[in-house]
C-alpha cells in the first residue's frame, strides 16, 4: 500500500490464485520493488528428473528511479534499470527453484555462484544469451528480453516509463502472458 508506483500481475487471463510475496524497502519504509505470485507457490524440485510440481509465474515490480543518495548518507544509489528487474527476477527463480539433492555444504556456494551469473546476465540485456519477445502491457505490445534455463525461465522490461518489470517462472509458458496494473494489492492473499 505504500508503494509509491503501480503494482503489476499477470492480466485478467489468468484466473488461477494470486498471493502477495516480498517487498524490498528501504530503512525508513519506503517501497522500492516488490513480488506478485499467480498459480501454485514454487517447489523445490527433488531432481533434475523429477515432475514439475509447481506451474507459476511471479512478476517482479520496481520503481523506477535515477540515480540518488543513498538514505543514510554513505553514498550513492544506482538508477532503476530494466537490469534491476531482471536480475530480482532471475534471483527469484534461482531462489524458489534450485537442486533439493545439491548437497547441503555445497548449496550455499552453488546459490552465489548462479546469484553472480544472474547478476552478470541481467546487467547485458542486448548480450546474446537473451532474445526478444513482445507481451503486452496494460493491452499494449511491449517489448521484454527473454530468457530459458534448465530452471525456468526469465523475463525483464519496464511499462510506461514509471515501473520496469521481472517475471519469472515454470510449468507455465511465458509467450502467453499478459500484465496490467492490480487494481487494489489486497486482493492478493
Amino acid at each position: 500500500m505504500r508503494a509509491p508506483f503501480a503494482w503489476y500481475g499477470l492480466d485478467e487471463a489468468f484466473t488461477g490464485p494470486r498471493w502477495l510475496m516480498q517487498v524490498g524497502a528501504t530503512s525508513d519504509g519506503v517501497v522500492r520493488h516488490g513480488a506478485t505470485g499467480h498459480g501454485e507457490p514454487p517447489s523445490i524440485r527433488p531432481d533434475a528428473s523429477a515432475e514439475d510440481r509447481g506451474r507459476f509465474a511471479v512478476v517482479v515490480t520496481v520503481g523506477a528511479g535515477p540515480v540518488h543518495r543513498a538514505d543514510d548518507g554513505t553514498g550513492q544509489l544506482d538508477a532503476t534499470t530494466a537490469s534491476s528487474a531482471a536480475w530480482l527476477a532471475g534471483s527469484g527463480l534461482l531462489a524458489a527453484t534450485w537442486p533439493a539433492l545439491l548437497d547441503h555444504a555445497l548449496r550455499d556456494d552453488w546459490l552465489e555462484q548462479q546469484t553472480e551469473a544472474a547478476f552478470e546476465l541481467a546487467d547485458d540485456l542486448a548480450g546474446s544469451a537473451w532474445s526478444a519477445l513482445s507481451l503486452p502491457v496494460d493491452g499494449v505490445p511491449t517489448p521484454f528480453h527473454y530468457r530459458e534455463s534448465e530452471f525456468g525461465w526469465v523475463l525483464a522490461g519496464s511499462a510506461a516509463g514509471e515501473v520496469h518489470l521481472g517475471a519469472y517462472g515454470r510449468g507455465m509458458s511465458a509467450y502467453g502472458l499478459g500484465f496490467s496494473v492490480i487494481g487494489d494489492i489486497r486482493t492478493y492473499t
